[in-house]
């Protein structure tokens, strides 16, 4: 897609002549340099590739003519009169120079210096005041230029630099010096730390060429400032030995050394060219501020404030105290400090109160009396005898005091009283009805369906998150599918640093890699899916799969020819600017997105090759991806599993993987192996309720006094429950959750499991005096209202659940409340019918599990009455042991005191708990993704990408959002783009880790008349491509340049066409869709294809208003949770900060947001749940 940018004055080559031309006074005459006269003129030549050559004869400077004077004042209004460059040679320059200018036409001033250097080599009058020519080689027998000093001033030097060092490529989110300055990403290379701060040292910077180093001297002054100084002199001497180094045929770049000297010999007669350099912050010439920071249009926009984490402290000075702990210079959160406070008045306030009442009542004891019958006026009445039951029938003595019950009590003992009698009359009936109506529930099983789709959990219809994805699919493009290797290093025995992973072998294993996943045949249908098939294509053409292969076309013949391993540590350093090191997708590979575990920059050092492959993720109506991705990614899977897996590890490395669709078929899996545990499960509970419903077992008893099939019941009741409660909301079209299958059968068991055994030992305990009846009748009395009570406020706490937004959890909530209340209304009618059968089948002598086997009087014991038991162990400890020592008023100030501080303490503790869930916990043990979401935090250095969406973005010339969201000259320094720039200088506080890649930048550049090598018209008015593109460069005859069907091809428009440099309504319309669909290449390298194709909603946009468009960037990489939440809470606080200030629709997107959505307001929810639940 983009290409290696050179910018040469000429292009030569041919025989090397060994012939130096000392041109000083020695060897030529003084008028060899002077003004008005020429260092080289003409062109006497080409090389085998074509390139022309240029003649090394000095001579007089000429006068143009009129049309070629206007020509060259076009391009380089510094140049008046006479000038030292034929119409030939500004031709050359002029076609060659356009390469540069759409990445540094957003910056005027900087394109203005850097023409400048360019049109004083060829054309200045005044060339051999400052150009040497220092070697010559022959062409045909005519001598042309080999090699040339290049004098130029420091103060112009650094000009150049100052003015486009900031200078940004929008398309590739990089500064433009990495393109048109060889990728030059080390300022201090080449600069040994001991240089630093001598007077003057030269700087030896070598670019190897076929002719061997050529090398630029760049002289450092001296050092007054900080060593970033240093740095600019570094790169700029970097700089310009890539500009001077020698290209070889067919490679872009100079056709002779250029060596870059600051000052001249004084014996020479030359100085140095000091032409005028414009500031970046020359007002006139409108740089943005994301392209020069330092404008003082930018100087009163302040960075982004930086929010240290949001915590108030408190500081105790030297403070000595025994409480739990002696504290010196405490430092404690304002909550912690508030609720210790809180906590020493409490419980002072509550010794206060409790010695004040002891000394009022003295020493008072309390009497303890047992419970008698409750009557129907709602009255509890204590006996005295302890071996009664809590409730007798309704005419048993009533002695003793009284304790009055609750209005709500005693009508729910009431209604128990006579629903008890009426249940123990009618057995049959109650089982029957409520064994019908559950069933009948259970018929919606029918439309039972599970929802596994991650989206559709954890963000419901409503939610803004889903809102804003389901505009970016509908209205851009679904987000990639991304499907990822990742193969590491291992340590090496004793090691602390894991081995670099870029190494020959390693290369080659890759290839092998690459070489399986691209024979990979999904069967769909029938069909057979390959991943060329499904893949994400910028070009229509290669698949965009991010691999350090990329820097051999993911040809593996190309690894012997390119060099192998030496390549890649070339690409790694110049993947922006070298040609060899382009993608076979045609676009510049950033090493950080296929390499891990480096640190800064030091590619060479990473310990992890990162292997993505995008998919398209093409989405139905439903929501539902491509059935042909999903089938491709399970035959992925099962070859990593199957083949790769071993053939990494045999290598002595690791490798992890995943596929897009692997937490969803892994959470199926865990499901699938959840069934078992329940089960089990469920079997513990049986064997537990059997052995505690029954008596103490006796041997010639217990096949009579067990309750194994009443265990058995009860449990097939709680497992009705929840089948009842999953076929109701099936039937009303809920989808089930994967969660509610394996949480809800064990809390609705748990939650059974103690009502039943409540019920049986309350008619247990009756008097065995008392009919059946009359003892299910006080059972239910008893027990029951406390169980009605207990059940409603469970149904009632997960109720509440059902206001959260997150579809997993309110649903799961429904269920459960569901199931809690036909698990108590089972109880309180089949389970009370079954105890009555089986106390029936107990009296009767008939054997459990066996009640058609009646066993004889004489084989069987009388069972025991109520004063002929004797309590159980636990009942004894509660009655002997327990209460007594709660009733010792120190232990009650003790309990109270140690819960008043563990609760206190809690809530303190709450406050550090981080939100998120480790996708870790989730997903099996044994899971392939363990694996690779730790080494995911571990190796990645980039972060997720980041959207910026613009809702109706009005570009009609009435309008002002086009300035309100560009980075251009003439935008505006509160620009969405500018402030994007501005926030990614603070990444620790905004998650934002460069500027944002800009379509509408580039579609501004790329129709200005300054690119002239981009948008332009044949005499017709049709479109004419660049001149490297078909058809004015035919792929046939290989025949690229000035001629041909494109000679006459003009600009689209001039500067008298547009409106301060920004299209009119029409031409915005006009000429947009061919920006889209118009390819990179070396003469223009802003073509929109590929690039922007999907960030721009083209529907309904001839009425001047474009419903969506993205500004793409990235966030800084996220390790843990909390860095989730934190990043998407950053982005949409600086949105709505950015859409207020420009009154215009703009909101963040990133894949994951809608994961997190819950986690911004998670405090929220859970106040509101709580006083729901305290509410009721």
């Amino acid at each position: 897609m983009y290409v290696q940018v050179l910018f040469i004055v000429s292009t030569v080559s041919g025989e090397r002549s060994d012939t130096r031309l000392l041109l000083t006074r020695n060897a030529v005459s003084r008028e060899r340099h002077s003004e008005e006269y020429c260092a080289m003129y003409d062109i006497c030549g080409a090389r085998e590739d074509g390139k022309v050559l240029n003649c090394p004869f000095g001579s007089p400077s000429v006068k143009p003519d009129d049309l070629l004077s206007q020509k060259i004042q076009s391009l380089c209004p510094t140049i008046t009169g006479n000038v030292c460059c034929s119409e030939a040679q500004f031709d050359t320059l002029r076609s060659q120079v356009q390469q540069a200018i759409p990445f540094l036409v957003g910056c005027p001033a900087c394109l203005r210096n850097f023409l400048n250097l360019f049109c004083e080599l060829t054309c200045s009058p005044h060339q051999s005041t400052f150009i040497n020519v220092t070697t010559t080689a022959k062409v045909k027998g005519n001598l042309t230029v080999s090699g040339i000093d290049f004098y130029a001033s420091d103060a112009f030097g650094e000009g150049l630099y100052e003015s486009c060092k900031d200078v940004k490529f929008g398309t590739m989110n990089t500064r433009a010096l990495n393109f048109i300055g060889a990728g030059a990403q080390n300022f201090t290379g080449g600069v040994e730390a001991e240089e630093w701060g001598l007077p003057q040292k030269e700087f030896l910077s070598g670019e190897r060429t076929s002719d061997g180093p050529v090398s630029s001297i760049f002289t450092i002054p001296q050092l007054t400032d900080s060593p970033e100084t240093l740095e600019d002199y570094v790169f700029l001497g970097k700089w310009y030995a890539f500009i001077g180094r020698r290209a070889s045929l067919d490679v872009p770049g100079s056709p002779y050394a250029m060596t870059f000297k600051p000052t001249a010999p004084e014996s020479s007669g030359m100085k140095p060219m000091n032409v005028s350099t414009y500031s970046c912050g020359d007002i006139s010439l409108g740089c943005s501020c994301g392209d020069c920071p330092q404008s003082p249009v930018c100087a009163n926009t302040a960075l982004p404030p930086h929010h240290e984490g949001g915590s108030c402290a408190v500081r105790i000075g030297s403070l000595k105290a025994i409480s739990l702990f002696i504290v010196q210079l405490m430092q404690a959160k304002c909550v912690d400090f508030s609720l210790t406070i809180l906590y020493i008045i409490l419980i002072s306030m509550f010794l206060g109160w409790g010695l004040f009442h002891r000394k009022r009542k003295g020493n008072q004891t309390s009497r303890m009396n047992p419970l008698s019958d409750i009557k129907d006026s709602g009255e509890v009445i204590r006996k005295k005898d302890e071996n009664l039951p809590a409730q007798m029938v309704e005419d048993s003595p009533q002695t003793g005091s009284r304790v009055q019950l609750s209005i709500v009590q005693g009508y729910m003992s009431k209604f128990y009283r006579r629903y008890g009698t009426w249940v123990a009359r009618n057995p049959i009936l109650v089982l029957s009805l409520s064994l019908a109506v559950i069933l009948l529930l259970c018929v919606g099983l029918i439309r039972f369906k599970v929802e596994t789709r991650p989206e559709k959990l954890w963000v419901g219809p409503g939610s803004k998150a889903a809102e804003e994805k389901r505009f970016f699919d509908t209205h851009l493009a679904p987000f990639y599918r991304i499907e990822q290797l990742i193969l590491a290093t291992v340590p090496d025995a004793g090691a602390q640093k894991l081995p670099s992973i870029v190494t020959e072998d390693n290369i080659k294993l890759l290839f092998e890699i690459q070489k399986k996943v691209d024979g990979i045949r999904a069967n769909y249908s029938g069909s057979m899916v390959s991943l060329t098939d499904i893949c994400m294509k910028p070009l229509d053409k290669d698949c965009a799969t991010q691999s350090v292969l990329q820097y051999f076309q993911m040809d593996p013949q190309n690894l012997e020819n390119y060099g192998g391993v030496e390549h890649v540590n070339y690409c790694l350093q110049h993947y922006t600017s070298a040609d060899a090191c382009r993608s076979a997708f045609k676009a510049p590979l950033d090493p950080s997105t296929s390499l891990g575990g480096f640190s800064g920059n030091n590619y060479s050092e990473a310990s992890a090759f990162i292997v993505t492959y995008p998919v398209n993720n093409v989405i139905d109506k439903e929501g539902n991806e491509t059935d042909k991705a999903v089938a491709w990614e399970k035959a992925f899977i099962q070859l990593v599993k199957n083949e790769l897996l071993p053939m990494v590890q045999s290598k002595n490395l690791t490798l992890s993987f995943s596929s897009e669709s692997s937490i969803e078929e892994e959470l199926k899996r865990e499901s699938t192996a959840d069934v078992i545990t329940i089960l089990i499960s469920y079997l513990v509970m049986f064997a537990y309720i059997s052995l505690t419903l029954g008596d103490t077992p006796h041997l010639s008893s217990f096949y009579i006094s067990s309750k194994v099939l009443l265990g058995l019941s009860g449990v097939m009741l709680v497992m009705l429950s929840v089948l009842g409660s999953v076929g109701f909301f099936s039937a009303i079209g809920v989808k089930s959750t994967l969660i509610i299958m394996e949480v809800i059968p064990f809390l609705v068991l748990a939650v059974g499991v103690d009502n039943m055994c409540i019920l049986v030992h309350a008619v247990k305990r009756q008097p065995l005096e008392l009919p059946l009846e009359g003892r299910i009748s006080n059972a239910l009395v008893e027990v029951g209202p406390s169980i009605t009570l207990a059940s409603l406020s469970e149904v009632l706490a997960f109720a509440a659940g059902s206001f959260i937004p997150m579809p997993a959890c309110r649903v799961f909530s429904m269920f459960a409340a569901l199931a809690v209340l036909l698990d108590f209304l089972l109880q309180v009618t089949a389970f009370v019918a079954l105890i009555v059968f089986d106390f029936l089948r107990a009296e009767d002598k008939r054997v459990d599990c066996i009640p058609c086997m009646k066993i004889s009087s004489s084989h069987a014991d009388t069972p025991k009455g109520i004063s002929g038991r004797r309590p159980g162990l636990l009942a004894r400890y509660m009655k002997e042991i327990h209460a007594p020592l709660l009733s010792l008023w120190g232990v009650k100030i003790a309990v109270i005191s140690i819960f008043a501080a563990f609760t206190l303490a809690c809530i303190a503790l709450t406050t550090r708990v981080e939100p998120g869930l480790e996708q870790q916990i989730v997903l099996p043990q044994d899971s392939y993704l363990q694996g690779y979401f730790n080494n995911v935090s571990e190796y990645l250095r980039i972060g997720p990408p980041l959207y910026f969406v613009v809702k109706n973005y009005n570009y009609s010339s009435e309008s002002s959002h086009t300035n309100q969201l560009c980075s251009i000259s003439q935008c505006g320094s509160k620009s969405l783009l500018n402030e994007i720039a501005r926030a990614s200088l603070t990444p620790e506080s905004s998650y934002i880790a460069m500027p944002a890649a800009s379509w509408l930048d580039d579609f501004l550049v790329w129709i200005s008349p300054e690119a002239f090598g981009c948008c332009r018209k044949f005499t017709n008015g049709s479109y004419c491509p660049p001149d490297d593109q078909f058809p004015c460069c035919s792929s046939d005859t290989g025949s690229c340049g000035l001629g041909g069907v494109c000679k006459d091809c003009t600009t689209c428009f001039r500067h008298s066409d547009l409106n301060n440099d920004r299209p009119s309504t029409s031409q915005f319309k006009e000429k947009l869709p061919l920006f889209l669909n118009a390819l990179p290449s070396a003469d223009c390298a802003k073509g929109g294809h590929g690039a922007y194709t999907s960030s721009i909603d083209l529907q309904g946009y001839e009425n001047g208003v474009i419903q969506a468009s993205s500004f793409r960037t990235y966030h800084t990489p996220l390790n843990k949770q909390i860095d989730y939440v934190n990043s998407m809470r950053a982005a949409r606080e600086f949105s709505s900060r950015v859409s207020d200030s420009l009154k215009m629709e703009i909101f963040p997107y990133s894949v994951f947001y809608m994961f997190f959505e819950q986690y911004l307001d998670i405090w929220r929810t859970a106040l509101i749940n709580l006083a729901i639940a305290i509410g009721w």
